[in-house]
């Protein structure tokens, strides 16, 4: 490079140009490609970004097939063979609801760090503070002292198939037998038959969740063991018919909903680790 303040001949101007040419055989500098485009993630409904998601009826799981081929037998029985009355279209409707009771619907899940996501559909009817319950303690478990327990209230109109409120691996599953009291009873979860269950995050948080039979559900049920992986949102059981689900939060973690709140199973974020997402709620 010559000195910017030397003056330059018309020769000497001619071959600095020359010099700064590219050359034939030197390869152009193209831009750098783009990065390659997020993967998609699989699922029934269109996840593309771009395409907007089309409403699709709630399959109906499979546990409910035997219970609606009931109720359509009864119906069939009763209009055929007594005839087409007012108790026919009576076991019609219950046959509805019995379909309707089973639906389990696609869940579109939250997916982040530090997140508790909501395993049950249902009202959240008590935030409360808590001693750790006894069937919680010991290998796999939660350690003893206070904890905040949120409880999600299903009636028996809501989807009643439960999810994994994080992504991890089961360490404890606690079968108590027990009553059948009203599930909006806080005394339902000492007394009330329930099935205890504790996830670890692959940080070594522990999340514990109960499933609390009702004063009309006679069945928990699960389809997961001990030291089975599970991804946030991924069903884990279900109750029958109308019940609660308690979620226990780790320290650190806030509820990120409010009593009266609807939640919606594996959609619904339950509680966040730090500060909260709110400082109060109004019904209105």
């Amino acid at each position: 490079m010559t000195d910017p303040d030397k003056k330059l001949t018309l020769e000497e101007l001619e071959a600095e140009l020359n010099a700064l040419k590219v050359t034939p055989d030197a390869e152009p500098q193209l831009p750098s490609a783009p990065p390659p485009p997020p993967e998609v993630p699989a699922g029934p409904l269109p996840l593309v970004p771009g395409e907007s998601a089309k409403y699709r009826l709630p399959d109906m799981h499979p546990e409910g097939r035997k219970f609606l081929g009931i109720a359509l037998a009864a119906v069939l029985f009763s209009g055929l063979v007594l005839e087409w009355t007012a108790l026919s279209f009576v076991l019609l409707g219950i046959a509805i609801w019995v379909a309707a009771f089973f639906r389990d619907p696609v869940r579109v899940t939250p997916i982040g760090e530090n997140l508790i996501v909501s395993p049950a559909d249902g009202l959240v009817s008590l935030i409360t503070n808590v001693e750790v319950p006894r069937q919680l303690l010991g290998e796999g478990g939660l350690s003893e002292g206070l904890v905040t327990r949120v409880t999600v209230f299903m009636n028996v109109f809501d989807v009643h198939v439960n999810r994994a409120p994080i992504a991890g691996r089961l360490t404890r599953i606690v079968y108590v037998p027990g009553k059948f009291l009203n599930a909006d009873l806080d005394k339902a979860s000492e007394e009330n038959e329930r099935q205890y269950f504790v996830m670890e995050d692959a940080s070594g948080v522990r999340v514990a969740f109960t499933q609390i039979a009702g004063l009309v559900a006679r069945r928990i049920m699960k389809w997961v063991d001990v030291g089975q992986a599970l991804k946030v949102g991924e069903r884990f059981g279900l109750i029958r018919f109308g019940s609660r689900v308690d979620v226990f939060l780790p320290a650190g973690y806030v509820p990120a909903v409010a009593v009266g709140q609807r939640a919606i199973a594996g959609e619904t974020v339950l509680a966040v680790k730090g500060a909260p997402l709110m400082q109060s709620a109004q019904a209105q």
